[in-house]
């Protein structure tokens, strides 16, 4: 669950970031948060795939 709330920590940055106008700097940590995010559905899914066959 590190990894979802890194991806959390970095949408919330780049909501902040977008707030205040820095519209570069939001778009690399909304660029950021994605990669994590896919990063962590990935490693999820194949935590349940090998998860079940174990019993």
């Amino acid at each position: 669950m590190d990894l979802l709330r890194w991806t959390l920590i970095f949408l919330v940055f780049a909501l902040i970031a977008a707030v205040f106008g820095f519209s570069g700097i939001a778009a690399n940590f909304a660029y950021i948060g994605k990669i994590l995010f896919f990063i962590f559905i990935v490693l999820f899914v194949i935590s349940l795939v090998f998860g079940r066959r174990r019993g």
